[in-house]
């Protein structure tokens, strides 16, 4: 069986990773997508990088690119403006997770986040880090909608292609997937306590994993599809 399988935003937290990946058990006729955000927040960021590249040998991956694999390659390549900003927005915890020098990253992690791409589409959804101008196609998505603009800020109509969008960056702060019909909200939130999203596009599976190493699995159908008050259920704008 044939499955499309993407994740949230994991923010270094690998020991829920490896429980989703060890639960899922992915083959080579699965696809595995990952909606960026890898890195920063939690604490064991180089331990999920070097999971998700052992990942190729079991199944077709793809990986997205999110805002924080952008800050982490500015950060390290860039400036010391760059770095600050990155080390300010969870990087911090990514240099410690490799024993607190940026010497210390290995050269084939910096070579995954420089193939990391900017979204992925099957013939009935799109994968894509935060957000999408909806009368734009995919390739043409600017960078400030697509990796930066939480959907809290801009929720958009159906996009052109008529398919639909599985995005991340938008933390659920309730730690359930987001469903919105036309788009489906992946993060949730695993860095702040609550939970690791899997989500099986086909037939609608949702796995999910803590740092804590609990399990439990739902169907999308289920999934909240509004939010609660923002004042409550939403966490910061720094938190994405």
């Amino acid at each position: 069986m044939t499955r499309t399988i993407a994740f949230g935003d994991i923010h270094g937290c690998a020991t829920a990773l490896k429980r989703l990946l060890t639960e899922i058990q992915p083959t080579s006729t699965d696809t595995i997508v990952g909606i960026g955000d890898y890195v920063d927040r939690g604490m064991e960021s180089a331990e999920v990088i070097e999971t998700l590249i052992n990942l190729v040998t079991d199944c077709r991956f793809i990986p997205l690119i999110g805002n924080h694999e952008l800050m982490m390659y500015k950060g390290i390549n860039g400036g010391k403006s760059d770095f600050e900003f990155w080390y300010q927005y969870g990087g911090s915890a990514t240099l410690a997770s490799y024993g607190g020098r940026v010497e210390n990253i290995p050269q084939h992690h910096m070579t995954f986040l420089s193939h990391c791409v900017r979204y992925f589409e099957t013939d009935t959804h799109f994968f894509i880090h935060a957000n999408y101008v909806p009368d734009l196609p995919l390739a043409n998505q600017p960078d400030e909608i697509a990796f930066w603009t939480h959907i809290r800020e801009f929720a958009p109509p159906l996009h052109i292609n008529g398919k639909i969008a599985v995005v991340g960056h938008t933390p659920q702060a309730d730690g359930d997937v987001l469903n919105l019909g036309h788009i489906n909200i992946i993060d949730t939130y695993c860095y702040g306590d609550q939970w690791l999203t899997a989500l099986d596009v086909e037939s609608g599976m949702i796995w999910q994993a803590n740092n804590r190493g609990d399990f439990r699995t739902r169907k999308l159908e289920d999934a909240p599809t509004t939010t609660s008050d923002p004042e409550e259920q939403q966490v910061s704008e720094e938190q994405g």
